[in-house]
Formats: C-alpha cells, sequence, structure tokens
C-alpha cells in the first residue's frame, strides 16, 4: 500500500484548505499599508506554515549593498551563528541567489552547484529554499525557507514553485512600498519648496520667526515649534507655532528662553528625549526646568547660525571669527519621546532654511533708520504733480483736526467699574473655631435682630465642659465629705483645724470651677451665630460654602444686608485716575460734589446720575485691576428698576471739561509725563 493511499483524504483536503486560506492572507496583507518590518514579519510566519518548514528569514539589501536580516524563525538551530566558517559560506550561498535572480534549492552540507569555487554552500543540515524579491527596478532581497531533508525531489520542487509564488506576492507589496515612497518624497519635496518660498518672503524678523514657527511644524510633522531670537546675551521667544498672540512673561514662555539661551551659548544642538546624563550642566538645569512646567516628551534646541561662505569662496584675509548664533530652533512632541530619523532629517532641512531666512531679515532691520527710509521709500508718491493737491489738502485738514483737539472743548469723564450695594449691610463671623453642622437660612432668607443664623460645633470646648463638670462634681462631693465629719464628735482641735482649712481651699477651687463654667457657657453661647441686625442674607450658596466646613474666629461667614434701606454705588477706580479727580474737585464750589452717570449691566440702554458722597483716602490691591480706590456715590434707588446686591455697573465720573485731545488722549499724556519726561528731564 502506498503513502499516498494510507492517507486520510479529509486530512489531505484540510490541508489544502488551510494553505489556500495562508496564501489568501499573504495576497491581502501584500496590498495593505503596513511597514515593511510590520511586512516581512507576518509574511514569513505565513510562508513557513503553509510549508511546514522548521523555519526561515527575509534578508534585504542596505543602501551600502549588503544584506541585512529583517526577520527569521528559528535561525538558531541551523548552528549558523556558532562558526564563522559556516557564516561565510552561507553569506556567499545568499550573494549568489541574489546575484543569479532565480529560486535555488541547495541540499544540506553542499554548494550551491557544480562549480563551487566562490565556495558558496549550504553548512546547515536543512534543506535551503531560496527565492528572490524582485520589483521593477531592482532585486531588493532573498526569501530564505528551512526545510526538512526528508522529501523527495519532486515535493521539493513542488516546495520551490510555491516559494517562488510567494516571492512574487511580496515583490507586488515592495513596489507598492517604493511608489508610496516616491509620493511621499514628491509630497515632501513640494512641502519644502513651499516652506523655502514662504520663509524668504518678508524681511521683517517677527514675520519670518512666525512663518518658520507655522510651516515649519507642518513640515516636521511635529506638536509644536518655537522661534527664539538672541538679543544681546539672552534669548527671547518670538513666534509659537499655532498662536498668533501670547503672554512673554508666563512660566512656559520663560523657562523656554531660558534654555534657548543655555542652547545658544554652548552652540551645539541639543536633543532631549527623557534622559539629561549627557548635557552640560547648565542645559540639564534649563532643561529639566522647562519640561516639568511644560511636561514635553521630547525637545530639541537647535542653534541658528549665519550663513558662512565656504573655505574654497572666502578669501584668506577675509576671514574673521564665526559670529555667535542668531537665535534658536525648538522642536517639541507633547506625548512621544520617540524621535525618527526623517524627523531628525525634517529638522536639519529646517533649521538650515531657517538661519538664512531669519539673519536675512535681522540684517535688512538692523540697517540705521530703516523705518524711515521704509516710510520716506513709500511716501514720495505724495510729492508729485498729480498728487500735491490732494497732499496740500490732506495737510490742512490734518491742521485743522489738530487745532480743533486743542481748542475745542469736551466733557471729560473717567469710566470705571463698581457694585451697587446697600448702605446698611453686616457681616456676620465666627466668634469661636469649630466645625458648622446647622444652617437655618438660605441666600434671600429675610432675617430679624438675634435670630439663629449658624450652629457650630468645637470637640475641644465639649471636652473641656465635660472635663469641667466632673471636677466640679468631686469638688463638690469632697465638700459634703468633709462636712460630715466636722459634724461627728470626737474631733481634736488639731483634726479640725486640718479639715477647715482643707474646707477653705475646697470652697476657694469650687468657686474658680465656677467661674470657668461661666466662661464656658458664654463659649458655648458663641456656637450658635446670630444676626447682627435686621436684614436680607445677601450671600450666595450658603451650604456648599459653610455646611460641614471648619471655620476660624473672625473669618466672615455671610453677609445680612438691609434692602429695604439706602443704597449706593461702589466704584473702584484706578489709582493712576485719581489725580484727574482731585484736580476737579479743587475747581468745585463749596457744597457742590462730582456728578456721576452709570448703567447697570441688566440694563444697559437707560442712564441713571448719582453724586460722589465719599473717596477713600487708601488704596487696595484689587485682583487684576491693580491699585484701586473706592469711591462711594449717593443714587436715587427708587429710580432703578430693580435693586440687586452686588449687581455691577459701569460708571463714568465727571470732572469737568477739557480739550477734546486732552479728552482722548489724557491716558498717553500721563504715560509721557510720568515714564518719560519725570525720568529722563
Amino acid at each position: 500500500m502506498s503513502i499516498e493511499s494510507s492517507l486520510d483524504p479529509e486530512l489531505i483536503e484540510q490541508t489544502k484548505q488551510q494553505i489556500r486560506s495562508l496564501v489568501t492572507e499573504i495576497a491581502q496583507l501584500a496590498k495593505e499599508d503596513v511597514a515593511p518590518e510590520e511586512f516581512y514579519g507576518q509574511f514569513l510566519d505565513r510562508v513557513v506554515s503553509a510549508l511546514a518548514a522548521a523555519g526561515g528569514a527575509v534578508w534585504t539589501l542596505n543602501d551600502d549593498g549588503r544584506l541585512a536580516l529583517q526577520y527569521q524563525i528559528n535561525l538558531q538551530q541551523t548552528n549558523l551563528r556558532d562558526d564563522e566558517q559556516s557564516q561565510a559560506q552561507h553569506g556567499r550561498l545568499l550573494y549568489k541567489a541574489l546575484g543569479e535572480n532565480r529560486g535555488m534549492i541547495v541540499p544540506p552540507h553542499s554548494g550551491a552547484g557544480e562549480d563551487d569555487t566562490d565556495q558558496a554552500a549550504n553548512p546547515t543540515e536543512f534543506l535551503l529554499l531560496l527565492g528572490p524579491l524582485k520589483t521593477d527596478l531592482e532585486t531588493a532581497g532573498v526569501l530564505e525557507v528551512f526545510q526538512r531533508p526528508d522529501a523527495g525531489p519532486n515535493t521539493q520542487k513542488g516546495y520551490l514553485r510555491f516559494l517562488m509564488q510567494m516571492c512574487e506576492l511580496a515583490g507586488d507589496f515592495l513596489k507598492s512600498h517604493q511608489l508610496r515612497h516616491f509620493s511621499d518624497r514628491q509630497v515632501l519635496w513640494t512641502q519644502l519648496e513651499d516652506f523655502t518660498h514662504i520663509s524668504h518672503l518678508s524681511l521683517d524678523p517677527r514675520e519670518t520667526a512666525y512663518t518658520i514657527a507655522n510651516e515649519g511644524r507642518r513640515l516636521i510633522e511635529c506638536d509644536r515649534v518655537s522661534v527664539a531670537i538672541r538679543k544681546g546675551g539672552k534669548c527671547r521667544v518670538e513666534a509659537i507655532s499655532g498662536q498668533d498672540l501670547f503672554d512673554k512673561r508666563s512660566n512656559v514662555v520663560r523657562l523656554l528662553g531660558k534654555l534657548a539661551t543655555a542652547v545658544v551659548a554652548t552652540d551645539e544642538p541639543v536633543w532631549y528625549t527623557g534622559d539629561t546624563s549627557k548635557l552640560a550642566p547648565q542645559v540639564e538645569d534649563a532643561v529639566q526646568e522647562y519640561v516639568d512646567e511644560s511636561h514635553s516628551k521630547t525637545v530639541a534646541v537647535l542653534p541658528l547660525n549665519r550663513p558662512r561662505p565656504s573655505d574654497e569662496e572666502e578669501e584668506p584675509q577675509n576671514r574673521t571669527e564665526p559670529q555667535p548664533p542668531i537665535g534658536a530652533l525648538i522642536v517639541e512632541q507633547i506625548e512621544d519621546s520617540r524621535v525618527p530619523q526623517t524627523m531628525v532629517q525634517r529638522v536639519e532641512v529646517v533649521c538650515r532654511h531657517s538661519s538664512i531666512a531669519l539673519a536675512n531679515a535681522l540684517e535688512h532691520h538692523s540697517l540705521f533708520l530703516m523705518p524711515l527710509w521704509r516710510a520716506i521709500g513709500k511716501s514720495r508718491w505724495v510729492l508729485r504733480a498729480r498728487t500735491l493737491p490732494k497732499t496740500l489738502a490732506v495737510i490742512l485738514v490734518v491742521a485743522a483736526a489738530a487745532v480743533a483737539l486743542v481748542v475745542c472743548p469736551a466733557d471729560f469723564t473717567l469710566h470705571s467699574k463698581g457694585t451697587l450695594e446697600p448702605v446698611n449691610r453686616r457681616e456676620v463671623f465666627a466668634a469661636i473655631d469649630g466645625r458648622v453642622t446647622e444652617l437655618d437660612v438660605k441666600h434671600g432668607d429675610v432675617v430679624e435682630k438675634d435670630q439663629l443664623l449658624v450652629r457650630l460645633r468645637n470637640t475641644d470646648l465639649e471636652v473641656a465642659v465635660t472635663d469641667l463638670i466632673g471636677r466640679r462634681a468631686t469638688t463638690g462631693k469632697q465638700i459634703l465629705s468633709i462636712r460630715r465629719r466636722l459634724n461627728e464628735k470626737g474631733l481634736s482641735i488639731d483634726e479640725k483645724n486640718r479639715l477647715y482649712g482643707e474646707l477653705a481651699a475646697l470652697n476657694e477651687q469650687r468657686r474658680n470651677l465656677d467661674t470657668q463654667w461661666l466662661l464656658y457657657q458664654k463659649k458655648r453661647a458663641d456656637l450658635e451665630v446670630r444676626s447682627p441686625a435686621d436684614g436680607q442674607v445677601v450671600t450666595w450658596d450658603l451650604y456648599r460654602r459653610l455646611i460641614n466646613r471648619p471655620v476660624q474666629r473672625g473669618q466672615v461667614l455671610m453677609r445680612v444686608a438691609d434692602p429695604d434701606g439706602p443704597w449706593q454705588l461702589e466704584l473702584h477706580m484706578p489709582e493712576d485716575r485719581m489725580g484727574f479727580i482731585a484736580q476737579a474737585q479743587n475747581k468745585l464750589a463749596d457744597g457742590q460734589t462730582l456728578k456721576v452717570e452709570y448703567q447697570l449691566e441688566t440694563d444697559p440702554g437707560k442712564d441713571f446720575f448719582g453724586t460722589v458722597k465719599e473717596i477713600h483716602l487708601r488704596a487696595s490691591v484689587r485682583g487684576e485691576e491693580g491699585n484701586t480706590v473706592l469711591i462711594k456715590v449717593e443714587i436715587d434707588e427708587d429710580e432703578l428698576p430693580s435693586l440687586r446686591s452686588g449687581a455691577t455697573v459701569g460708571a463714568k465720573v465727571h470732572c469737568g471739561r477739557r480739550p477734546i485731545g486732552y479728552v482722548w488722549f489724557h491716558d498717553f499724556i500721563a504715560f509721557i509725563q510720568s515714564r518719560i519726561l519725570f525720568r529722563y528731564f
């Protein structure tokens, strides 16, 4: 009976189905857009599985013409790595298969052919199946399969035919990959050409820096690109990709400028991917400070140097010392610490072109009186014969406007923000430390004087009171005991004197404890916070702010205001405008006050009027507004459509009449007087 007849037909059919499935998977894989390394791994796994081979390997040609191992399965079983001579013979065999560009079957421990002059051989115990990986342009590598040598000649030829079919599928993948690679390179060259063109369009350093940051980020394909320009001994960040405006005083921008300054001082590029052990100490400190603030995983800082002619182009007598860098290019990755080689190449290209563009812009901008020459160059047309009448007309209009600014009067008002508040309002303080356990009122509730608002709990006070109660009880028992002994008969004079002395001491101790008890009772009364006056609770969201929260003595818990009483405006005027108000007050006659015009934010279409009642003598710091002075304004609350404590108002304080030019530009005039005239004259 033959071997074929002894095999189960169903098993044979299942095996064929598995092989067809693997071939289908390989064909589908060859059409997918995956990295070559990923393709080789999945491809070789399926080929080895379809051939039921012991292992295999994929070898590809590098740019220098050498074969490199891309993926292998069970290569260690061939023992090629144990013998250098075997490795050399095996390598010559691979190159021979690559050169002949055809499939090969090499038996174990044999050469590749009858003429074995080149010493190409199979030193392993496996049957080697070799197939070239070809594209339309070149042979890219060799597919090698380690097969068991016990198969017959026809079976071995079948193995080789299957292997060559798989090599064709792999070749289709390599063709598609090359086409995609050429397409990506074409896109890259287009992007590089656009970047080069756009970066050289402007000769303004700031515009050039913004162009480099935004277009460079698009070309590099990173998260953020920044450009810093060296001014003196420090670098200042001039542009950040994706941000038209940014706060140069923020911690991130300040630390980024510090990092650029440290790197520019060394004139060596820095690539940070998490390890700072090889960096200079000053650079390491700057990198750590910046990364702690920005949380970037990858930071590359490359100095931008002025272009210099080559040694052949530059004459020996004209050679000068290298100039310091003009700035730095900062490239960041927020989440990824890996640095692909393509990213490094693109960063170098962007850095080289950015150096030239930024150097040209800085050199052009540094020419003497360049803004004036540019303005003169643009304004020569106004003196031509055709445009001279228009020029004279414009000059007359400008002169008339200047005279009007000085002569024509206008109302001089100072703007300020403020709030609408009741005049009669009281703040409720905590008289003792504790934790809020009960809250009997909420925002908007009407309360009466001495009404319970908040109940506190002080654990330390409870412990002290409990201890005091125990001490009072003990003292009382001791006093009763001594009195009973004094009533006993037969006591000596000395014994009675001693007992009377102890009784007097205990009575004094009890009086002290009673005094302490009264004080503790007052403290316990302080745990109940009561309203200081009749009114309405105007503090918002009391439950969230107070319940189960610890409070300290003197802490403001809420505010109680009288909504039925008089109301006033509280304006917070910037301190640098109080001089104008003081001048306006000095010009008023006795009994007159400054008028105030205001609008409610809830009713912006209607104007209301009031008069300045009081100006505080002391300035206070108020958030981002800086130093402000409180101005209280008397108003007629009956005119207002609604009264709401804390309502925002916009007000204008009338300070008389001044020339319209002074009204419009008084802030600028004050700046010139204080910052320039006072400082330098």
